[in-house]
């Protein structure tokens, strides 16, 4: 794989993770959900985390989906590594 390309992607992926920290950090503290920072964070989730959250069995008040997100995309990471170094 082009060292350029995998350097793109691997980044895109640690923004994902990022916004996806960041949303569940927001969730923990009264925001406002019209708040615009909240509104774009949620709409760059969003296509990311419902699908996953359609998948998983409920949990009462716990959404999973965060997680389950997050260990996938260190999974893609490190696939994008070790095809990278060959």
């Amino acid at each position: 794989m082009n060292p350029a390309i995998a350097f793109v992607f691997s980044t895109f992926l640690y923004c994902l993770i990022f916004l996806i920290v960041a949303r569940a950090l927001i969730s923990w503290f009264p925001v406002r959900p019209d708040h615009p920072f909240v509104r774009a964070l949620y709409r760059a989730t969003e296509p990311i985390l419902e699908p996953v959250r359609r998948i998983m069995p409920r949990t009462g008040m716990i959404d999973l989906s965060a997680l389950v997100v997050i260990i996938v995309l260190y999974i893609m990471l490190y696939v994008v590594g070790q095809v990278t170094e060959n």
